[in-house]
């Protein structure tokens, strides 16, 4: 009688139902733990990934900024002197439109002694003056204007533009323009002059 009992007692444990809910029983007991360190070691790994990532993206963007930075220096200073050679160019075109867009970049490009005295020597200067005489309407003048007192910050330029008879030209100008901003270019280009102690005589 007892080795009946023992053995329905060993086969129920066995027993496909009973096995699958101590299994159960014992997953329960311990897969809340298992399952978070899991969840964590997961969301940890992807956060580091993306940290990586971020951290890539930013490196890459260094190395060609500074690439494309580097590079820039080396080539612009011939970049440069095309440009102002196309710029001084549109000024021999007889649109005023053309020569209103060349006067424009060369008075961005006007922005230290080295420039303004490459814009001199490329013909700019004498060619701003001829715009500026024979210039049919404040626009075209106060473009030229604008180029011109961006040169004139150059004490070598200003006696180039002096000589190239620009004192004249702004003085036969005098209560012309309509365009205030235009008069104020011509007024600043005079007093520039005056300090300089220029004089149609010289």
């Amino acid at each position: 009688m007892r080795d009946r009992t023992e053995h329905i007692s060993v086969d129920s444990c066995f027993d496909g139902d009973n096995f699958l809910s101590i299994f159960a029983q014992y997953l329960c007991r311990r897969k809340p733990g298992y399952l978070q360190s899991r969840c964590s070691s997961s969301y940890n790994g992807k956060a580091l990934e993306q940290e990586a990532e971020r951290k890539i993206g930013w490196l890459l963007k260094l190395f060609f900024a500074g690439t494309a930075t580097f590079v820039g220096y080396q080539i612009f200073p011939y970049l440069g002197d095309n440009l102002i050679q196309q710029s001084v160019s549109l000024l021999h075109v007889k649109d005023p439109l053309f020569k209103r867009m060349g006067a424009s970049r060369l008075s961005r490009f006007a922005i230290d002694d080295e420039r303004r005295m490459k814009i001199v020597e490329m013909g700019g200067a004498q060619e701003l003056v001829n715009m500026l005489s024979t210039a049919k309407d404040d626009r075209t003048r106060k473009e030229a204007l604008k180029a011109l007192a961006a040169l004139s910050n150059s004490v070598e330029a200003a006696g180039i533009l002096h000589q190239a008879g620009l004192t004249s030209v702004m003085r036969s100008m005098a209560d012309s323009f309509e365009d205030a901003e235009a008069e104020k270019y011509r007024s600043g280009l005079l007093k520039r002059f005056q300090d300089l102690r220029y004089d149609d005589s010289s």
